[in-house]
């Protein structure tokens, strides 16, 4: 290896000095230029020193004074920043096998974040729905966020990546926060990395928001002008018990919930099963419950699939567990409420 962490370096594209951060491979490292970490080629970089002691040094005399107003203004360096968002960013760590040929050994994600707000954020990495790991912290503007390592071979196992947003500095403007996922199937993974080693790029990224969200507008709503047209007006803080009762137990048997169910497709079947699961799943967090149990069955396992992606995302459940159960076996899901 020509490089060590910790060597300066010359990137010779842009023609500035950095310092190697991490060994990535036997062809890449990881550089910081100013605070800002990339990854690059060994063949793009090269040691300062050459360069330093083949420049022509400018001969000034010698008591020759300078003054503040005649200094030149430093670069704007801010210029150079590309305003797009905020970005997971997949960066694959190859080892050559047996043959020769470079293979993925494991990925390092980075939050990217190209805007000029920070963001406090929770960020939890889920297989097969279930949390693997959750990491809370801050990025700044036009900073990038180191957050953890993915071995390769566990992300054939259904993995979902989770951020929820909100601004370090409150605006009144802007949304409180603002979650994002995203779910990635091994087929598109294999893709991606085909395509960063056809165009010798050395990562690939999602983008999680392009611009933090606007606080949405709510319309004032006359109530004495739908009072007197007839409608039923409920004060909210009375809401409750206008609602119907929430169960703590939900039988999703499809014989439960339909008298022609003999008669209904797969499609239609799914369908109100998840309509009604979405109907008393918000009345169990109205009526605070503290938990619910969910009866889905083992069948196929779609519809439980589709349950426990519906509750990752959230936010008044706390967690959820598919456990064996000698009422159900392995057919129901507990749901816990914050």
């Amino acid at each position: 290896m020509k490089f060590q962490i910790g060597d300066k370096v010359l990137v010779l594209h842009s023609n500035e000095e950095g310092e190697i951060v991490d060994i990535i491979n036997n062809k890449m490292v990881m550089v910081d230029v100013r605070g800002i970490k990339f990854p690059a080629y060994i063949d793009q970089l090269d040691f300062p020193y050459f360069k330093r002691f083949t420049e022509k040094k400018a001969i000034q005399p010698s008591k020759q004074k300078t003054y503040v107003d005649s200094l030149k203004p430093e670069k704007n360096l801010d210029a150079k920043k590309v305003v797009d968002g905020a970005w997971l960013m997949f960066l694959p760590k190859f080892q050559m096998d047996e043959f020769g040929d470079d293979v993925v050994q494991s990925f390092k994600l980075h939050l990217i974040n190209h805007t000029e707000k920070g963001y406090v954020f929770t960020y939890r990495q889920y297989f097969f729905g279930k949390p693997a790991f959750e990491l809370n912290n801050k990025i700044y503007g036009f900073k990038d966020f180191y957050l953890h390592d993915v071995p390769f071979d566990s992300l054939n196992d259904s993995p979902s990546f989770s951020f929820d947003f909100t601004l370090i500095t409150p605006e009144k403007n802007k949304a409180e926060h603002y979650e994002s996922s995203i779910k990635i199937k091994p087929k598109q993974l294999f893709d991606r990395i085909q395509e960063i080693k056809e165009k010798g790029e050395p990562s690939f990224s999602y983008l999680l928001f392009d611009e933090y969200p606007d606080k949405p507008i709510e319309a004032d709503t006359d109530f004495g002008i739908l009072s007197n047209a007839g409608y039923r007006v409920i004060d909210a803080k009375h809401a409750r018990q206008h609602l119907e009762p929430a169960r703590s137990l939900l039988d999703l048997h499809i014989e439960k919930l339909a008298d022609d169910w003999q008669h209904m497709s797969s499609l239609e079947k799914l369908t109100l099963q998840l309509k009604t699961f979405d109907k008393y799943l918000d009345l169990a967090a109205t009526h605070h419950l503290p938990s619910m149990i969910v009866i889905h069955g083992i069948g196929t396992g779609k519809l439980k699939e589709e349950i426990h992606e519906i509750l990752k995302y959230r936010r008044d459940v706390k967690s959820f567990v598919n456990q064996y159960d000698p009422r159900f076996g392995y057919g129901a899901t507990e749901v816990f409420f914050k």
